[in-house]
């Protein structure tokens, strides 16, 4: 067991000290885990099997009354007034406790186009913008920084403080099912977005900041064959073009901007001078380099289920044990390899017993959670909690005034605009007496544009949206909802593109999550062909239209084969072969006045 650096005493405020000091071990335990939750539908908490929970998960009085537990990560939302009546009624708990030290709240992203329960929370009723990939292609680090102190508000209204965002990974592995969730495949683009970000998360008071947590250290992007670490065939990153260091740069820079919460990727790394274990699990990795050569004090929490797994009887599955090339360890000795790694809080844990255990057994001191508690009770100092547990939010009645108004879906709608590439062709005659065929657009918003026709033999334009292609898992496995493999379009695809197009001239937008290879799609003669990463139907006809100017730009190469991919480097940007479409390029459309 080593010694774990950490500021002294002195360098916390003495309300922290305080607490601290009144805290029991079995607290201190509670107080470093952040526990998965679910609330019913109509917003209040999830109590036991006779409720309508679809997850199955430990009743949240019992989380809080009973075994300490200090944050909780939302699994569902239904909506913002039920988030609100949930955080009414969880502070009320949590207000119930011996020291009624307030329970801090987070969230996956909830502003985006994604929904899966793992990994993003998006629509739920906050304004909807782009997905953060989509943000790196406006190349304007002032509007993201805008978007952020727009989400932040948003949040704390609704009574969120953490949130388990952004992803400074970078995209060097198109085939990676995450990519949407990152700021692209350039380090210093990426560093510039990632810290306009947190900037925008973190910079204003108490009561209006949410505290952001940068993923996955020390990058999460060069994953083996694009396989996503949430499973086991995903377990390692790779380094073949020995661009480690590359992967720093967005989280240097995130660390230079404050940054609040560090969160290590799941995989464990092959070919580097470390263990081939999950880097949450590395002494040389969270110590000595986040903390160490990178000067990082601030919490550090795993990424979830990396000490436990999970059974979620209602859903049918199982949530694996993600503790990489560790699997074979017991539970408890799981704990204390993560505390002597330097890891703060434990990802989706919700019981204490582990880390009282690896305590009684002296596997970790208390003088070692004291390090970690210190830390998290600052967060919640910063947040304002310690002195209001309310700080910030506002009831379900009044949510909707702080939540989607009109100024911040305005704001949503112009950094949805700012993201559209045009990648070939030009804007096209919309307006009355134009009959449009249109694949993947609502036709209500179509008829405020043009005149809705059902067939292409009936059309003078054809529009089409498609989603980039990925494989396909069986629905209702854990790994349905995050796409990766194959990023060619199937062949009845393109061969249904080219008759539309052999007819009617033809717009097609691609929403490019992933980098899609285009090149059967952009070889047909006379297409007009767009990325997007997330817009509403307006935009894109706003954009196509030339209603409004086009300005967005490539956040990564899109290349010209899945074997391009295949022969490229993992870790290395820039690396496939005569990229079709190469970063920085979009065609820059004026609007029509």
């Amino acid at each position: 067991m080593h010694m774990i650096d950490t500021p002294s005493p002195a360098a916390f405020s003495p309300r922290v000290e305080e607490l601290l000091d009144t805290m029991t071990v079995a607290e201190k335990a509670g107080a470093l885990l952040v526990a998965r939750v679910t609330m019913n539908p109509d917003g209040t908490p999830w109590e036991g099997a006779d409720a309508e929970s679809p997850f199955g998960f430990t009743p949240t009085t019992e989380l809080l009354l009973e075994r300490h537990v200090g944050a909780l990560t939302l699994m569902n939302i239904p909506g913002v007034e039920e988030l609100a009546r949930w955080g009414e009624a969880i502070r009320a708990t949590a207000a119930r406790t011996r020291l009624g030290i307030p329970v801090a709240v987070g969230s996956d992203p909830t502003h985006g186009r994604g929904r899966n329960g793992q990994v993003s929370q998006s629509g739920a009723g906050f304004s909807t913008v782009t997905e953060p990939v989509g943000l790196a292609a406006t190349w304007d680090a002032g509007l993201v920084e805008e978007v952020a102190r727009m989400m932040a508000g948003e949040l704390r209204a609704a009574g969120i403080h953490l949130a388990l965002h952004p992803m400074a990974d970078l995209a060097t592995e198109p085939r990676w099912a995450r990519v949407a969730g990152t700021f692209g495949e350039d380090p210093g683009h990426a560093a510039a977005m990632t810290r306009a970000f947190v900037r925008g998360l973190q910079s204003g008071g108490a009561h209006e900041r949410v505290l952001a947590t940068a993923k996955h250290f020390p990058g999460g992007g060069p994953q083996r064959g694009g396989a996503d670490a949430h499973f086991e065939h995903g377990a390692h990153t790779v380094y073949p073009g020995g661009r480690f260091d590359e992967h720093l740069v967005p989280f240097a820079a995130a660390i230079d901007e404050g940054v609040a919460m560090m969160m290590p990727a799941y995989a464990a790394p092959l070919g580097l001078d470390h263990d081939e274990v999950g880097f949450a699990f590395q002494r040389g990795i969270v110590t000595d380099l986040l903390r160490g050569r990178l000067g990082f004090d601030g919490v550090v929490v795993t990424d979830f289920n990396v000490v436990t797994g999970m059974r979620l009887p209602r859903l049918g599955i199982e949530l694996p044990v993600r503790a990489w090339g560790l699997l074979h360890l017991p539970p408890v000795e799981r704990v204390a390899r993560l505390f002597d790694a330097g890891v703060d809080q434990l990802g989706g844990e919700d019981d204490p017993t582990l880390v009282l255990e690896a305590v009684d057994r002296g596997l970790v001191t208390e003088e070692r959670l004291d390090a970690s508690v210190r830390r998290v009770l600052r967060d919640k100092e910063r947040l304002g909690l310690l002195d209001d547990p309310s700080a910030g939010a506002v009831g379900p009645v009044t949510v909707r005034e702080r939540v989607a108004t009109a100024r911040h879906t305005a704001l949503a709608r112009r950094a949805q605009a700012a993201s559209v590439v045009a990648l070939t062709g030009r804007p096209v005659r919309l307006g009355r007496g134009v009959r449009v065929y249109a694949e993947g657009v609502d036709p209500g918003v179509l008829a405020g544009y043009a005149e809705p026709v059902d067939t292409v033999d009936d059309a003078d334009l054809a529009i089409l949206r498609l989603a980039a292609p990925f494989d396909h898992h069986p629905d209702g496995s854990l790994e349905a909802a995050f796409h990766s493999g194959s990023l060619e379009f199937p062949e009845e695809t393109v061969r249904h593109v080219e008759r539309i197009a052999a007819s009617v001239p033809v717009v097609v937008d691609v929403f490019l999550e992933r980098a899609a290879v285009l090149t059967p799609i952009a070889a047909i003669p006379d297409v007009t062909l767009l990325g997007t990463f997330g817009v509403d139907d307006g935009v894109l006809l706003d954009a196509v239209s030339g209603r409004a100017a086009v300005s967005g730009r490539l956040p990564f190469d899109l290349p010209r084969s899945d074997a391009a991919v295949a022969e490229a480097r993992e870790d290395t940007p820039f690396d496939t072969a005569d990229p079709l479409f190469r970063f920085g390029y979009g065609l820059r459309w004026s609007a029509r006045t």
